[in-house]
């Protein structure tokens, strides 16, 4: 806890400077990255999701060391191995805890709130999924078991986090191949908060991107598809303080009360955002098939007046 009183009191000044350059940059540019509503929206999901998280932290630190008792390796002999071993694996926790947040309603409904806004600059890092304390710990429970201290994972997550953060801007275009060859960028970020088609659910990495690659999740920002932020439906009143949080449980309840067998309705939760029974609404996958479909026609037809 103390570790991460001390990164507190190292980051919020940080903050504090970086998001005032950027705020003023963006101004004196015309940009308007940021508005008033939105940057208030955000500092408002990310203290009910603080407050959530060190309400129930107790609650899940007595779950973590349960699980911890059943450790199968010990670190002591290494302890520099111990810290980089636990960077690399709660990175990739939290790439598949994403990927789930992602690709099944349930949870999308929980981490909607943070793709809701259509802006895109440093405050949106603290667009925070409201609920998502409350689940977050389960996808640590292999890192327990491995023999990582609880308390030095929630360390470790606080601290990825912060770069997790930093890369929410559009001041920096393009960082240096090798450095995106291995860790997520602010173009990779931008991606995932993308509502084009060809961007959706792409990208999910903290800190690093090659789970990406490796997993088939990654996508490059194309320079002819320029990034529209936001939700690929727009919400309605998206600065109400309960909707912005509830808007997707609202929708899944609609759905639900259809007249459809249960194990369709049961869909409605377990399959990803777009699923529908009736095809009325597509996914992700889906809706990027129909896309590339739809190119690979164009460039047929533009070859063969080419050829001509």
């Amino acid at each position: 806890m103390l570790n991460e009183q001390l990164l507190l009191l190292i980051t919020t000044p940080l903050y504090i400077i970086i998001i005032g350059a950027e705020i003023i940059l963006s101004n004196l540019h015309l940009k308007k990255y940021y508005t008033l509503k939105d940057t208030l929206m955000n500092m408002y999901l990310c203290i009910l999701n603080g407050s959530i998280d060190l309400l129930f932290r107790a609650v899940y630190l007595v779950i973590l060391i349960a699980f911890y008792n059943f450790h199968i390796i010990s670190f002591t002999f290494n302890p520099v191995l111990y810290w980089f071993l636990l960077f690399i694996f709660e990175d990739l926790a939290f790439y598949f805890e994403h990927r789930v947040d992602h690709y099944c309603r349930f949870f999308w409904a929980v981490h909607v709130t943070h793709h809701s806004s259509e802006e895109f600059n440093l405050t949106t890092g603290f667009r925070s999924s409201v609920l998502q304390p409350l689940y977050r710990f389960i996808y640590f429970i292999p890192l327990v078991l491995l023999g990582f201290k609880p308390l030095d994972i929630v360390f470790m997550y606080s601290l990825t986090q912060i770069y997790g953060i930093l890369v929410h801007t559009q001041y920096i275009n393009k960082m240096p191949r090798w450095f995106e060859a291995f860790f997520v960028s602010p173009a990779h970020h931008r991606v995932h908060h993308a509502s084009n088609i060809r961007y959706l659910d792409r990208n999910m990495g903290m800190v690093l991107i090659i789970w990406d690659k490796i997993f088939g999740t990654f996508q490059e920002e194309v320079e002819e598809d320029p990034v529209k932020y936001g939700l690929t439906k727009q919400l309605e009143n998206p600065y109400h303080f309960t909707n912005i949080i509830f808007h997707e449980w609202k929708n899944i309840s609609h759905d639900l009360h259809k007249k459809i067998p249960f194990f369709l309705k049961l869909k409605y939760l377990i399959m990803p955002p777009g699923w529908s029974h009736d095809g009325s609404t597509k996914t992700a996958r889906q809706l990027r098939k129909e896309l590339f479909e739809s190119e690979k026609m164009i460039l047929r037809s533009t070859s063969r007046e080419s050829g001509n």
